[in-house]
C-alpha cells in the first residue's frame, strides 16, 4: 500500500473519479454488512449453485423455488441442522445470500463500466494500475467467495473458518484500497497535517485491526461469540485451560484471542488518539483523536456481543464498527504520510 500512496500523491486531482471511488467504497461496505448477516442467520449455505443464468434473478415461480428447495436439502446443513424447515423458512435465509451475491455483481457493474470510461478519456492518470489492481482484487474476492460456500456442501454444517476469514479479510483489503484512492483522489488532505507519533504508529494499528478482524471472522466461523457470555473472565476463568493446553481450535481459546487483541488494539489506538491531541495537528490529529473515541465504543459493543450471546444486531454492530475503525486507521496512514 505504500507504494499506492505515492502515486496517489503524484497523481492530479480527479474528484469525479473519487466520488467513484467513494461509491465502490460503499457498495463495499454494504457488502460487509450483508455477508455479516448471511453469516449471523445462517444463511450462506442456501445457494448450492454458482450459475450467472439463475443469480441474476432470484427465484419467481413456486417451480424455482421447489427446484432450490430441494438443492438446498442435500446439504449435510439441512440433513443435520434443518430437517423439517419449511420452504417459507428456507426462502427467509435464501434472500440474504442470494442478495449478498447480487449485490457483488452489482459492485462489478459499477466498478467495470466507469473503470472502462475514465481510462479511454484519461481520467485514471497516475492512478491506473492501482485502480486496475483493486478490480482485479474484487474479481479474485468473488472466485474466494464461491471457494468458501463449496467448503460447507459436504459433509459440514458451516463453511470453513479459514475460508471464511479469506473472504473477510480480502473484503476488508478492497474496503481499505477503495478508501484510501478515493481520498487520493480528492487530494486528500491538502492542509498541514502531523500525527504527532513515529508514522510507524498508524501502520501498527492497521496491521493491528486487521489481525482482529481475521480472528473475528475465526470465531464467527465456528459460532465461538455465544459459547461463553461472561465478562471478563471466560467461563469463570481469566486464562482458560484450553489456552494453557495450546488447543487453538477451541471456543475459548479463539474468545481469549480476540478478547485480548481487542484490549491491545484499543490501547494502541488511545495512544494514538493521545499523541494527536497532545502534538499532531492538521486532518491527523482530528483523526487520532475519533479513532480513539472509535476503539472505546468498538470495545463497549465487543463486550456486549459477548454478553448478550453474539445477540444477532449487536454483534451486526460491532462489526459495523470494525468496518469504520478500519478506514479511519487507513485515512491515519494517509494523513500522516502525506505533507
Amino acid at each position: 500500500m505504500t507504494a499506492s500512496l505515492r502515486i496517489a500523491r503524484a497523481a492530479p486531482r480527479a474528484p469525479v473519479v473519487g466520488w467513484w471511488l467513494l461509491a465502490l467504497c460503499g457498495l463495499t461496505l454494504a457488502m460487509i454488512v450483508v455477508g455479516g448477516l448471511t453469516r449471523l442467520t445462517d444463511s450462506g449455505l442456501s445457494i448450492t449453485e454458482w450459475r450467472l443464468d439463475k443469480g441474476l434473478t432470484p427465484p419467481l415461480t413456486d417451480a424455482r423455488w421447489a427446484e432450490e428447495f430441494a438443492l438446498y436439502r442435500q446439504t449435510t446443513e439441512y440433513q443435520v441442522q434443518n430437517r423439517g424447515m419449511s420452504l417459507a423458512e428456507f426462502q427467509a435465509i435464501y434472500w440474504w445470500e442470494w442478495g449478498h451475491r447480487f449485490l457483488g455483481k452489482v459492485v462489478g457493474v459499477v466498478f467495470i463500466a466507469p473503470f472502462l470510461l475514465f481510462w479511454r478519456v484519461g481520467g485514471l492518470e497516475g492512478r491506473f494500475w492501482p485502480v486496475l489492481g483493486l478490480g482485479v482484487l474484487g474479481g479474485v474476492q468473488g472466485a474466494i467467495g464461491w471457494w468458501m460456500v463449496q467448503s460447507g456442501l459436504a459433509d459440514r454444517l458451516d463453511v470453513s473458518p479459514l475460508r471464511l476469514a479469506t473472504h473477510l479479510g480480502v473484503a476488508f483489503l478492497i474496503l481499505g484500497l477503495s478508501f484510501h484512492l478515493a481520498l487520493g483522489a480528492f487530494g486528500w488532505p491538502r492542509g498541514a497535517s502531523r500525527l504527532g507519533l513515529p508514522t510507524g504508529a498508524a501502520w501498527l494499528l492497521v496491521a493491528a485491526l486487521f489481525g482482529q478482524v481475521i480472528l473475528g471472522a475465526l470465531m464467527a466461523g465456528v459460532d465461538a461469540g455465544a459459547a461463553y457470555p461472561d465478562w471478563p473472565t471466560i467461563g469463570g476463568r481469566w486464562i482458560p485451560e484450553e489456552v494453557l493446553a495450546g488447543d487453538l481450535t477451541a471456543h475459548a481459546t479463539l474468545q481469549f484471542y480476540h478478547r485480548t487483541a481487542g484490549y491491545l488494539v484499543a490501547a494502541l489506538a488511545l495512544a494514538i488518539a493521545a499523541g494527536g491531541a497532545l502534538s499532531g495537528r492538521g486532518p491527523a490529529r482530528g483523526i487520532a483523536l475519533a479513532i480513539g473515541a472509535l476503539a472505546l465504543v468498538q470495545a463497549g459493543l465487543g463486550i456486549a456481543a459477548v454478553m448478550t450471546g453474539a445477540h444477532l444486531h449487536v454483534s451486526l454492530t460491532h462489526q459495523i464498527g470494525a468496518a469504520c475503525l478500519w478506514l479511519a486507521a487507513i485515512a491515519l496512514v494517509r494523513a500522516a504520510m502525506i505533507r
